[in-house]
């Protein structure tokens, strides 16, 4: 299969995950952890339920993922996410070792990837993690729209 069919599949199961994440109140942004075409990890957003302002489901799906490998450190992985990450899970990303970043929507308020800033692309830090965005944009874009929509 295609990477960009891959990356479309793998995407669709982080947006399943935002969407458990709006079922709960929290806004709907989900992760997908996989390395070698196997998911490792699938988490999403829980700040209100954990009461931890770093309960990100970027940071979420990292944490579960480096349990089960009993390892700080992910290489050859990549996270899927519905929305560009915010400079914490940009950061843990890096520290992670992650090979790719595939995210949706861009976030023009927090988005470290590039909308606000590009952690990314700093040569300065010691990893390089390359970087995907706008698979799926609209779809995991209109999950947030319809999210705050009712919420107003």
């Amino acid at each position: 299969m295609m990477q960009v069919q891959l990356d479309r599949q793998f995407m669709q199961l982080a947006m399943e995950q935002a969407k458990l994440a709006a079922l709960a109140g929290e806004v709907p942004v989900g992760a997908v952890l996989v390395r070698d075409g196997q998911v490792i990890s699938q988490a999403f957003n829980q700040p209100i339920a954990h009461h931890d302002p770093s309960a990100h489901a970027e940071m979420l799906a990292l944490r579960a993922a480096a349990l089960q490998e009993k390892n700080y450190r992910l290489p050859g992985g990549t996270l899927y996410v519905t929305l560009e990450p915010c400079a914490m899970c940009a950061g843990a990303m890096i520290h992670a070792r992650l090979e790719r970043l595939v995210f949706g929507a861009p976030d023009p308020k927090t988005g470290a990837a590039g909308s606000v800033i590009d952690l990314f692309s700093m040569k300065q830090i010691n990893h390089q993690t390359v970087v995907e965005g706008g698979i799926l944009q609209e779809e995991c874009g209109q999950l947030l729209r319809d999210f705050f929509k009712e919420r107003r």
